[in-house]
């Protein structure tokens, strides 16, 4: 590969990354990545017609004379770089990963430490082997902190972001039923995900630990620093005081009084609890944390509470796994009101345990009453159920509409690939 140093020249001309043409501005620097359909070489015409000030190729026939840099293999060239450009800075750098609530605890640290420092973070969930090199190379020379998801459904896969990312400062939101299929079972998950701890022993880092998880004090032993948070024996402790429709915590160590977010459900107490930790830890005036907090709207389809006429619909459906299926099914339950239905998409990435949680989650939704509920598409198809099914969110919307509902509260949740949002169309 030719060298960094000419690379990170070029990039320091050109600071705007891009890997899509169809999002692609005059003067960015287009990285001609390959994936299983397509080969980014063959765009490199296109991106340069759009204004590209430059391209980073792997193959020698699309050579553009005084436009192209030629490397061994774009993608990896792509991570060099933000390694590179990432062991410039000598400020915090927090990496967070986890099976559920890593996007939302992200948005609420960024949103607290924002509140008090130059903080850059990633943008939506761009958190896999290219979006954290973006992220990274997103980051400019004013930056005095930076916040990076981390997600991962495999083993490797998150020590291969921590040799690009160099966290040192990590935070793991729980180790639940996720990626099972990649990840070969819960102890995989623990394993993988634990890299961020063994990157952060190794290196001498700072982990920011959900106490209340048994199994993540187990694995953050030996890190040198721990910056606790839980409902006790922390170093910040809250609980919930309400979370009906949004949550209310209430602090009694290392925090005082209540703060009040526009969160749906218990759920997101811990993610709550780990942005007052970050931000007390780093600082941050105690009135900006809670201003920060209570301040921040979701997004999304997480967590979202939308009214559409006399209904009222949690809006969860930007992903699920038999954890967070299991949280939001329960909190829902939890909730005032006789007229609830339950809208839930089938999960993916389970692979030989798919059918049994999803049999599980049909028991458990089982254990309490409800005005109707609808299972949506994969392996909800294929057990055995007294619910109604649909073969998709569609299906199912236009069966709500002919319902004419007044007055009714629905949770609709269910994995990526079913677009469970949809449904809100007909509502």
């Amino acid at each position: 590969m030719a060298s960094i140093e000419r690379l990170y020249e070029l990039y320091r001309r050109f600071p705007n990354v891009q890997t899509d043409t169809r999002k692609l501005q005059p003067g960015d620097l287009f990285f001609a990545l390959k994936g299983p359909n397509f080969n980014g070489n063959t765009f490199v015409q296109k991106a340069l017609e759009a204004g590209a000030g430059a391209c980073v190729i792997d193959e020698k026939e699309y050579v553009v004379e005084g436009k192209t840099f030629l490397v061994d293999d774009a993608l990896e060239a792509l991570q060099e770089l933000a390694r590179h450009h990432r062991s410039r800075f000598e400020i915090p750098f927090l990496a967070i990963t986890g099976s559920n609530g890593k996007t939302t605890t992200k948005e609420l640290i960024h949103a607290v430490l924002s509140a008090h420092y130059r903080t850059y973070t990633t943008e939506g969930n761009l958190n896999n082997h290219i979006g954290v090199p973006l992220t990274l190379l997103k980051i400019r020379d004013d930056a005095e902190y930076a916040v990076i998801e981390m997600g991962a459904n495999h083993q490797k896969e998150i020590a291969s972001y921590c040799r690009v990312a160099l966290p040192t400062h990590g935070l793991i939101t729980n180790c639940g039923k996720a990626h099972l299929e990649g990840f070969g079972g819960e102890e995989g998950v623990r394993k993988g995900k634990g890299e961020l701890f063994d990157h952060l022993r190794a290196t001498g880092g700072t982990a920011f630990v959900m106490w209340d998880y048994g199994y993540l004090r187990d694995m953050s032993k030996g890190i040198v620093e721990l910056v606790t948070y839980g409902t006790a024996d922390a170093g910040i402790e809250g609980v919930a005081v309400q979370s009906d429709p949004f949550l209310e915590v209430a602090f009694h160590k290392g925090f005082e009084g209540t703060v009040r977010t526009q969160l749906v459900g218990s759920y997101n107490l811990p993610n709550v609890l780990a942005a007052v930790a970050v931000g007390t830890h780093f600082g941050v005036p105690p009135e900006k944390i809670r201003a920060a907090l209570e301040a921040y709207h979701p997004s999304n389809s997480r967590s979202q509470l939308v009214q559409k006429g006399s209904n009222r619909i949690i809006l969860d459906a930007y992903n699920a796994n038999p954890s967070s299926m299991k949280l939001a099914v329960e909190n829902f339950a939890r909730t005032a009101g006789d007229d609830k239905v339950l809208v839930l998409g089938a999960m993916a990435e389970l692979g030989t345990e798919s059918q049994k949680e999803h049999a599980a989650l049909a028991g458990l939704i089982g254990n309490y009453s409800w005005k109707e509920v609808l299972l949506v598409g994969g392996d909800f198809q294929k057990i055995d159920h007294p619910y109604r099914r649909f073969n998709s969110a569609t299906e199912a919307g236009e069966w709500l509409r002919a319902q004419s509902l007044q007055g009714t509260s629905l949770l609709v949740k269910g994995s990526r690939s079913t677009g469970m949002e949809k449904v809100l169309d007909y509502l």
